[in-house]
């Protein structure tokens, strides 16, 4: 079956309305696997006929339409008859600069879109009928292929359902890895401190008898029932996350998707749950051993040496961690890469914490409040660094997402220059420009274009597989060729006098210097490209520069216009327009011009937004969940304190302070927690910020100081509340009634 993909304007029949929409011209057996879901219900073979057209509901929308009503695409005019929901093989869409529009293969020559030059995707789906042939017929295909053709089957298609489903979990399981890491010190910083509370207690169990082995079995037990509770009511929670999702993956995942759970996921979740407990509570319940009968006599608290077990319980969460991360992950690079940054990041935050802690703990405060705020902060079994540790790296993380987030609405929505184009037009046939600059009447600048892909450079093959796999642009894709003799207005030569040399023999291009961040060229370099299935090489005569970024055509690779003026070519124009007028004049052209491209930029733009908000309110929904692990040991910490809290509250009212002294000086430490970690991160999320916009994304930097103000007093005022909340219990606690529990104990 023959399938063509292409972009194209399509028109309402009875308005002046038009918008750029992505064809799909497909024979009547589309598709093999699967099938095509449409509002009706009703079979798409039996829906899609000659005249007929199967459209998106944003198509609708947009140019507001209804079933049963005709749009003319090309110099056809085809009736809307049904809404498609989901096609088997583009399942995910996450930005489109138009909506889907089914149509029959038999209407394609009415269309009259398919031209010399025009821009279309086609290929053949073969189904084979005997499965034994499958990797035979594969096989003969591959070799068959000229470089740029794509041969896959549907065990080795990477679609865009395949890559969504593989991305999804590697990202959310990336977020899970980093909260349960953060869970993990919160465990082992709550379980230390409940266990230096319960010193004594220890002690008496081990004067009547009690083995090392039995207590350290006995804090086991309760760590294990307590992370199997823990483990049931996040499994709980599950299910009302998961339809949370559907919220917010809405627009882009298919309408009729449904979430089930399986029971394979929910042992997986279990199991990570006691894993996660037994590895972080190794080391506090190690410690176990150390405390001896005599420590019910003493009233100072146990030290703990950093022997060889310290070391080794460190190596066996770093290892845990890295199994734990491939096992989610499947992938081990990526998985490694992850695992070091983590362990960085934490290694950071904490080593700023404790130089930050140490500066406070030598400083001198004559405020008295202050001063006993500060004592607090190391109180014996205060989990003071774990709680700024783990809150400081979460909220580092989300802070960073916030202000690229920010950085890009500014750099690529907000900052569009206000003399750049606005409306792009492709695909003008040559025969077409003279009577399309008569309809246009405006002045504007004519770009040939010549489409062709990179076969080698010096001699050696472009390696395609490699070079799909970079992150950013590469060499395996489609370039657009064009020729002209002369610089651009924001264009400079970087290498050479003037475009073209005439000491250089043979057919000459001048490259961009954009592409040597793709690969480093120089001044005579040799470049085959392959137009049309023909190869040319060119060698490199100089090398441009643009003296400004900014949304203007620019090129690649330019070539002189006696090499390609006989090419298969179009030609593409831009030019800025009023905003109100856009709608008139595109639909001018298009009325006069089917075939030509339209495209509103400012809609694109619009759409961009759109897509870039929704992906950051996701990443937000889930990296939340590591400021609640921050909070849950802020509530922990404050409960496994709880005794020596109540002791100092008593203190300070046997010694005459009033509830709103003691009420201020909890409030005054909380406050220290909150400050430090919202500081800390707002730090560490300006550098990492900064770091990944230079060096990833190339694009400028703010800071946004206000709004990552803004964030971090939101955080205090969090843990100030939290504290003061989980406080109110202690700071009842009447001395008469603690002293009569210590008399009787």
């Amino acid at each position: 079956a023959l399938v063509y993909e292409l972009y194209s304007m399509v028109k309402a029949a009875r308005a002046p309305r038009s918008i750029l929409a992505k064809l799909k011209i497909v024979a009547s057996t589309y598709p093999f696997y699967g099938q095509v879901t449409l509002t009706s219900g009703r079979s798409f073979q039996q829906v899609l006929t000659p005249g007929a057209a199967i459209v998106e509901r944003s198509l609708l929308d947009r140019l507001n339409l209804k079933a049963g009503e005709r749009i003319k695409v090309g110099d056809h005019l085809l009736t809307i008859a049904d809404i498609v929901i989901q096609e088997p093989d583009r399942p995910i869409t996450f930005y489109s600069l138009g909506p889907r529009v089914f149509i029959t293969l038999k209407d394609l020559e009415a269309l009259n879109l398919v031209k010399k030059g025009s821009r279309i995707w086609h290929g053949y789906l073969i189904k084979v009928l005997d499965q034994k042939n499958l990797d035979r017929v594969f096989t003969e295909l591959k070799a068959q292929a000229s470089d740029g053709d794509q041969v896959a089957t549907y065990r080795t298609a990477r679609s865009r359902i395949k890559r969504f489903f593989a991305n999804s979990p590697f990202f959310l399981g990336l977020i899970g890895i980093f909260t349960l890491l953060l869970a993990g010190i919160g465990i082992q910083s709550t379980l230390s401190a409940f266990l230096r509370e319960n010193e004594k207690s220890i002690a008496i169990m081990r004067t009547l008898g009690a083995t090392n082995r039995f207590v350290t079995m006995h804090f086991l037990i309760i760590s294990l029932l307590l992370g199997l509770m823990g483990g049931l009511i996040g499994l709980g929670g599950s299910f009302a996350v998961q339809k949370t999702l559907l919220a917010l993956f809405s627009g882009l995942l298919p309408e009729n998707i449904t979430l089930t759970f399986t029971v394979a996921a929910i042992i997986k979740g279990l199991m990570l749950a006691l894993m996660v407990v037994s590895v972080f509570t190794l080391l506090p319940l190690y410690r176990i051993k150390a405390l001896k009968p005599s420590t019910i006599f003493r009233k100072e608290q146990v030290k703990f040496k950093k022997d060889r077990f310290y070391y080794i319980s460190g190596t066996a969460v770093l290892i845990f961690l890295l199994l734990m991360t491939l096992w989610i992950l499947e992938d081990k690079v990526t998985g490694a890469y992850f695992v070091l940054g983590i362990v960085l990041l934490i290694v950071i935050t904490a080593v700023i914490t404790n130089g930050v802690l140490y500066g406070l703990k030598k400083a001198s405060i004559t405020h008295l409040a202050l001063r006993q705020a500060f004592k607090g902060l190391f109180r014996p079994g205060n989990a003071t660094r774990s709680i700024i540790v783990t809150l400081s790296a979460s909220l580092s993380v989300i802070f960073s997402i916030y202000l690229i987030e920010r950085n890009l609405d500014a750099s690529y929505i907000q900052s569009y220059p206000p003399e750049a184009p606005n409306l792009f037009f492709l695909d003008i046939q040559p025969e077409q420009k003279i009577d399309f600059v008569q309809t246009l009447g405006m002045p504007a600048e004519y770009y040939p274009i010549v489409r062709a892909g990179i076969l080698s450079i010096n001699g050696e093959k472009i390696d395609r597989k490699k070079e799909r796999r970079r992150k950013s642009d590469n060499l395996a894709r489609t370039f657009n060729l064009t020729y002209r003799d002369y610089l651009l207005k924001d264009e400079e030569m970087r290498k050479g006098k003037r475009l073209f040399r005439d000491d250089i023999e043979g057919v000459q291009v001048s490259v961009l210097d954009t592409v040597q961040k793709i690969r480093p060229m120089r001044i005579g370099d040799r470049i085959t490209f392959r137009i049309q299935g023909i190869p040319l090489q060119a060698t490199i005569s100089s090398i441009r520069t643009r003296t400004k970024e900014s949304i203007r055509p620019y090129f690649y690779f330019v070539f002189p216009p006696h090499v390609l003026k006989d090419a298969p070519q179009t030609i593409f124009t831009a030019l800025k327009v009023e905003k109100e007028k856009i709608a008139h004049l595109q639909n001018k052209i298009v009325g006069r011009f089917p075939n030509v491209s339209v495209i509103d930029i400012t809609e694109t733009v619009r759409v961009f937004a759109k897509v870039l908000r929704k992906f950051s309110r996701i990443i937000r929904f889930f990296m939340s969940f590591s400021i609640i692990a921050g909070i849950l040991i802020v509530i922990s910490s404050l409960l496994a304190t709880r005794f020596a809290r109540i002791r100092e509250a008593v203190y300070f009212k046997i010694l005459g302070a009033r509830a709103a002294f003691i009420r201020s000086v909890f409030t005054l430490e909380n406050l220290l927690i909150g400050l430090l970690s919202a500081a800390i991160a707002l730090m560490l999320s300006q550098i990492g910020s900064l770091i990944i916009s230079k060096t990833i994304l190339d694009m400028n930097y703010k800071p946004f100081w206000g709004a990552g103000l803004l964030m971090a007093g939101a955080i205090i005022v969090l843990v100030c509340l939290v504290g003061l909340i989980s406080s109110i219990t202690i700071l009842k606690k009447r001395p008469v009634t603690f002293l009569q529990e210590q008399t009787d104990e």
